[in-house]
């Protein structure tokens, strides 16, 4: 019986159809001079990636692991393994942390090698943000921890987001409001965000009111995390001081919880950023909204332009002095969860899609 690379595929337009493609199994002997065969250990998956999946066309997300129509690759933060290499500066048996396809293969054409990163320079993704491209050397990584690695596959690519968000409304002095309102406040980015706030709110010197929107399931645990100030089910909207000037990031994608929003605030809905879509089948409302007309955050193309302006080690030392408390608080609570087998994958995906995952666990997934 021939290997084969197992790919986990879904239909673009209809998200709940998935199944799994057995794709030709990728030799050592087919690679070209100047790539590298790595082999896909375990990923990460989280609501994050659904909303990869419902944005796919609109941020190019299907572009980047490329599948036959009607189906396309989710992609995924993982570790993977080089199992093969034809670059002279990419070792067999490196370990490497990324943006790959949830499949057994990825097949990589290295470039811009340094001793912490590569990026994968293949014809494909050239059109694409440079920070999905890149795979960094765990060898190398000053934040890797081996015993980590799930913490740093479900968190990193998410508090990536969260940092920028709180880069971003903290050079707008949070548009002057006095309170922030952030909806799906259990996912993890939400989250993210909510602790960064909180941390830093002494050496800021402003009072901001960090109020957390969430369904009345969750309503406890958001509770328990102390990260917010106030914690509001989607039900009690109404219950919200109207004339508080307020910021939104709106990390659920529900049309109608942002319309709700928008109408009960009005003119004190001083900014309203769009960043995720958990709730992907309810987007919607009202397009026409009182307040300020919303605007969608795109993580990877503000980390090029605070890059540029204070340079990326600088942005990534920034980063760190964050990520550090905020591992150790997670750590207190989150389950961690693995899966295994391609029937278990699909499993952990149709269960993440409609909103089945509790917001304390976190699920690794090894195809």
């Amino acid at each position: 019986m021939t290997a084969s690379n197992q790919t986990f595929v879904v239909d673009q337009a209809n998200l709940d159809q998935c199944t799994t493609l057995e794709m030709p199994q990728v030799n050592a002997d087919q690679l070209v001079e100047g790539e590298a065969l790595l082999t896909v250990d375990h990923f990460a998956f989280t609501a994050n990636n659904i909303t990869y999946a419902a944005l796919g066309k609109r941020f190019k997300y299907w572009d980047f692991f490329p599948a036959e129509a009607p189906w396309g690759q989710i992609p995924v933060w993982g570790f993977a393994d080089v199992a093969a290499s034809k670059h002279p500066e990419i070792k067999t048996g490196s370990r490497v942390y990324g943006y790959l396809p949830m499949a057994n293969q990825l097949v990589v054409k290295p470039g811009k090698v340094s001793k912490s990163s590569f990026v994968d320079t293949s014809e494909h993704r050239q059109h694409l943000a440079l920070a999905y491209n890149q795979y960094l050397f765990t060898d190398s990584d000053p934040a890797y921890r081996p015993e980590h690695e799930a913490l740093q596959m479900l968190l990193r690519p998410l508090l990536i987001t969260s940092f920028l968000l709180d880069d971003f409304l903290a050079t707008k002095d949070f548009f002057g409001a006095d309170q922030i309102i952030l909806t799906s406040a259990s996912s993890k980015t939400a989250l993210g965000l909510a602790f960064m706030l909180s941390h830093q709110r002494k050496t800021r010197g402003k009072p901001l009111t960090i109020t957390a929107l969430t369904s009345a399931g969750n309503l406890s645990f958001v509770e328990s995390l102390g990260y917010y100030d106030r914690v509001v089910s989607y039900d009690d909207i109404d219950q919200l001081d109207s004339n508080q000037s307020t910021v939104s990031v709106d990390f659920a994608g529900n049309g109608e919880v942002l319309t709700a929003l928008h109408k009960h605030f009005k003119d004190r809905m001083l900014f309203s950023s769009l960043v995720g879509a958990a709730h992907w089948d309810q987007r919607g409302g009202d397009k026409d909204l009182p307040g300020a007309k919303p605007e969608v955050f795109f993580a990877p193309g503000y980390w090029e332009v605070r890059g540029k302006e204070l340079g990326n080690a600088a942005l990534m030392q920034r980063f760190a002095e964050l990520w550090a408390p905020l591992v150790a608080s997670v750590e207190s609570w989150m389950k961690i969860t693995t899966v295994e087998g391609q029937e278990a994958v699909r499993k952990a995906y149709l269960d993440t899609l409609h909103g089945n995952i509790q917001p304390d666990q976190g699920l690794i997934l090894k195809p």
